[in-house]
């Protein structure tokens, strides 16, 4: 008896002892990762189909990061691919897929695709949609984990938000800088020259209006400009991968591992937020 009762204390005292991104800096609207990023979330990871048979699982965390044991005994001896990036922030605004032929690839052959030693997402030419609309412009920041080998064309586009009077864009253009394209009569900003085949964190900001562009911990000025065309919107919300929903721009080929946006000023947060992902990515 008293032994149950010191393993009970010792299992609690080990999950109070967690201390998630989202715990250490909240206020996130959206948050996509293959490890667990808040102490009270206790929903699913990602929703996985394997290719055998096209079943669907939700696969959730043990130890705070993806249950990789019960996803590849779910998928033993075949692929598995990803419907549902559950979004733990607490809003519900998961990213979804339900066409087979779009969806990222987690699991290869019944083994779980890792980069970097960590679990990824392989995306190929395909794209998930959520319903999270930014509202204001003027004060953002976005990070993300993401490897970028090769793109479907000459401006690829690794995420895109729409609503009615924000239009948000960032990826690389035709002279391969990062980019990002804020609605359309602002110019486009361009930055460092992209390292594609790298695993990179990128963080895209905004304090007032002001852009700002962040590479692997470092700060990065933007170094030109140029008009960019209108976009046709065609439904509101998150698009990955790709531009808007009536735009191709796909990010062809690659992986990625967290997406993270806060909808606020997190100009002060922006270090310690990008010091919390790469502790867990190894990245620089």
């Amino acid at each position: 008896m008293i032994i149950a009762i010191q393993n009970t204390i010792g299992a609690l005292a080990r999950n109070k002892s967690f201390k998630g991104l989202l715990d250490a800096y909240s206020g996130a609207e959206v948050a996509y990762s293959l490890r667990k990023l808040r102490d009270a979330y206790s929903g699913s990871c990602i929703k996985v189909r394997r290719a055998s048979d096209s079943t669907e699982l939700d696969i959730g965390f043990v130890s705070n990061v993806l249950d990789t044991a019960s996803l590849e005994t779910f998928c033993s001896g075949t692929d598995g691919f990803v419907s549902v990036w559950y979004d733990q922030s607490g809003n519900g605004n998961n990213l979804t897929q339900t066409s087979a032929s779009s969806q990222s690839q987690v699991v290869s052959s019944g083994s779980v695709i890792l980069e970097n030693g960590k679990p990824c997402l392989n995306y190929n030419i395909n794209s998930y949609d959520s319903t999270y609309l930014l509202n204001d412009d003027a004060n953002f920041l976005i990070s993300m984990v993401i490897r970028v080998d090769t793109e479907q064309d000459s401006n690829p586009r690794y995420l895109s938000l729409v609503s009615s009077s924000v239009n948000l864009q960032i990826g690389h253009n035709t002279d391969d800088k990062y980019f990002i394209r804020k609605d359309s009569t602002t110019t486009v900003s361009d930055s460092t020259y992209t390292t594609l085949g790298s695993q990179n964190l990128l963080s895209w900001g905004a304090t007032s209006d002001s852009l700002y562009f962040g590479l692997n911990g470092s700060n990065v000025g933007f170094s030109g400009t140029g008009a960019p065309t209108a976009n046709s919107i065609n439904g509101n919300g998150i698009v990955l991968f790709k531009g808007y929903t009536s735009v191709s721009h796909y990010a062809e080929t690659g992986t990625i591992q967290e997406v993270i946006i806060y909808p606020s000023n997190e100009a002060s947060s922006q270090v310690g937020i990008e010091n919390n992902i790469n502790t867990n990515y190894s990245i620089y």
